[in-house]
């Protein structure tokens, strides 16, 4: 796939670049990546400096439009390697007040990509099954992964993460098309999991469990789409699925499989898909999938930590962010106030981590609207997006433990025990906050006894980091790493990648800066190294030749942005930045009464106002 003496770029997954040879090319630090994805976004377009200003910082710091052009020099000695001094650049050029990046279409994934899925649709079933593996294959994580909770990359991520889905949906069709029935099942029954809103994928594993001969399998899975479109969303199914089920149940002829080109092979196919099965039962020790799903129902509700969220990743999440939105776009004004609820609500718990206002503006109309309806359970999925939501700026811990508070005692009333688990939770999370021990540990308490009564056995992971991190600050143990290990190794079994990618290494970080320890372990460089997500803010006390604050984002807007904010206001302080002491001391303020993270129930960096005491101190001197 490399052409000679071009620069492939890479947004299906991380921003990235590579040479002729397939070798990465050093993009240095995050700003430097988002100016790129930022021009790739434009696709050839001039993106003006001033677009790229107000794109890249929320609150930009003193002399962006030379920050800009640094950045820009920086990635055109990167992209260009062989151009001669004084001549024009052919790649990265300058247009007016802006720049372009002037890549072929072939050069990029996310083009190629786009050009494969609308080829497919009138290629020949076998041509179009071998094109879309392959270009299925180049996405390596959510598009953009590295800019999350930007705004400049939304829309397109949103429209990639769309022609994603739709190239699975014809991948599986291809299969169906080519006599290969069971082999579709295992990727449909993930992709419907994952994107529950997608009709389309419904349809297809209904037909491939039916043409595979699992009839009652293929009914089972209808009813469940119908249970969970009319129960998330309030709406029925398509005519599409109506139809389906009735000529299911008529064994219509027309169903029946394609004479397969290829001949055979179905009994593997069975055999991968009845490994897969197995293992997905086997996530929780003895569970059930319905214990399974209950309880990843529970906590992807929760979102406590980390960018990646649940199983449910912020590609899913987007998707079904888009999906809500675009049914509100249909829902008649009139009457509907239900369903238009579900949807409103939707987007707030699902839009976790973002400074956009739209998500908040959607939840305060969900709790609008759910406290006027006689339905418990709406109000409580309201309730959970006005939590998730609340993120804003930071601290916040008692505005969190109202709605807690709330959620336990309508929860209660009315037998959600999901909700009610997570209500407890949250009041773990929002006393933790404030080292309220005595009160969070009731609720980890309450949480647990709720758990374990209705196999919800995931909250557990919650319940034990918190029980390592209360030990850690009581000083009740000379030594919280093992606990803190112990925690970890059960989110691999979790199925919870956004509290396990980086978030270990970030919890002991945070624990060596507190008790005044070495910052790395002698005993596993390597593991600590990992910083995942965390890395930018990390790096800032950890490497020694960082180059400062400069450059680095603002934090999500989630339950870690105290502590990311306080490793930042050290590099402030360690620089000399007044600048970026002052960022911090006004980011850091509305917590001054909390502990860094704390309310996480993960990982603190001690309290707040000391951090705001030293920045105080700081900026006095200078």
């Amino acid at each position: 796939m490399i052409v000679v003496g071009r620069i492939r770029f890479g947004v299906l997954g991380p921003v990235t670049a590579e040479d002729a040879r397939g070798e990465p090319i050093a993009l240095k630090g995050p700003m430097h990546r988002a100016v790129l994805g930022r021009l790739l976004v434009a696709r050839r377009r001039v993106v003006p400096v001033s677009s790229l200003v107000d794109d890249l910082w929320v609150v930009p710091p003193d002399g962006p439009v030379a920050a800009v052009r640094t950045f820009v020099a920086a990635l055109r000695r990167a992209v260009e390697p062989g151009r001669l001094p004084r001549t024009p650049p052919v790649l990265l050029v300058t247009r007016g007040q802006g720049y372009a990046l002037l890549a072929d279409p072939g050069d990029v994934d996310a083009w190629r990509f786009e050009q494969v899925v609308t080829a497919a649709a009138t290629m020949a079933p076998g041509v179009a099954l071998g094109a879309l593996d392959e270009a299925l294959s180049w996405w390596r994580g959510p598009a953009y992964a590295d800019f999350p909770d930007a705004a400049w990359p939304r829309a397109d991520r949103s429209r990639l993460t769309e022609l994603r889905l739709q190239a699975v949906e014809r991948r599986a069709q291809a299969r169906l098309d080519l006599g290969r029935a069971a082999e579709a099942v295992p990727d449909l029954d993930e992709h419907v999991t994952a994107h529950p809103w997608r009709e389309n994928g419904w349809r297809l594993l209904a037909l491939a469990l039916y043409r595979a001969g699992r009839q009652g399998d293929a009914l089972a899975v209808l009813r469940r789409a119908r249970e969970l479109l009319a129960g998330q969303l309030g709406v029925d199914p398509g005519a599409a699925l109506r139809t389906l089920e009735t000529a299911i149940l008529q064994q219509d002829p027309a169903l029946d499989p394609p004479s397969s080109p290829t001949g055979g092979g179905e009994g593997t196919a069975e055999a991968v898909w009845a490994r897969a099965a197995s293992a997905y039962d086997r996530v929780l020790s003895g569970g059930s999938r319905v214990r399974l799903e209950s309880a990843v129902g529970l906590l992807r509700n929760l979102a406590v930590t980390g960018p990646g969220g649940l199983e449910i990743a912020r590609e899913q999440r987007a998707a079904a962010v888009a999906a809500a939105e675009r049914a509100l776009a249909v829902l008649p004004r009139a009457g509907h106030e239900p369903a238009r609820t579900r949807l409103l609500a939707t987007i707030a718990v699902e839009s976790r981590g973002t400074h956009d206002p739209r998500p908040l503006d959607c939840a305060r109309q969900a709790e609008r609207m759910a406290r006027g309806l006689d339905d418990p359970a709406l109000l409580a999925f309201a309730l959970n997006g006005v939590f998730m939501q609340s993120f804003r700026r930071t601290g916040g811990a008692a505005r969190r433990d109202a709605v807690g508070a709330e959620l336990v005692a309508l929860a209660s009333r009315h037998g959600l025990v999901t909700a009610e688990v997570l209500g407890h939770l949250i009041r773990m999370q929002a006393g933790c906050a404030v080292v309220a021990f005595d009160a969070a540990d009731r609720h980890a308490d309450a949480a647990d006894r709720l758990a374990q009564r209705h196999e919800l056995p995931l909250a557990g992971v919650f319940t034990e980091w918190y029980r390592a991190l209360r030990a850690d600050v009581a000083e009740e143990t000379p030594d919280p790493e093992p606990a803190y290990r112990a925690a970890a190794a059960r989110l691999d079994r979790a199925g919870m990648p956004g509290m396990r990618d980086g978030l270990l290494p970030l919890v002991l970080l945070g624990t060596r800066l507190r008790r005044g320890l070495p910052l790395t372990s002698p005993h596993d460089p390597a593991g600590d190294a990992r910083r995942g997500p965390y890395e930018p803010w990390a790096r800032l006390v950890l490497d020694p030749r960082s180059t400062g604050p400069a450059g680095i984002p603002d934090p999500p807007a989630d339950l870690l942005a105290e502590a990311l904010w306080c490793l930042y206001a050290r590099a402030a302080i360690a620089a000399a930045d007044v600048p970026a002491m002052a960022r911090a001391r006004e980011a850091l303020l509305p917590a001054s009464a909390e502990w860094a993270g704390a309310a996480s129930g993960v990982l603190t960096l001690g309290p707040v106002s000391d951090q705001i005491a030293a920045l105080d101190d700081a900026l006095r001197r200078d």
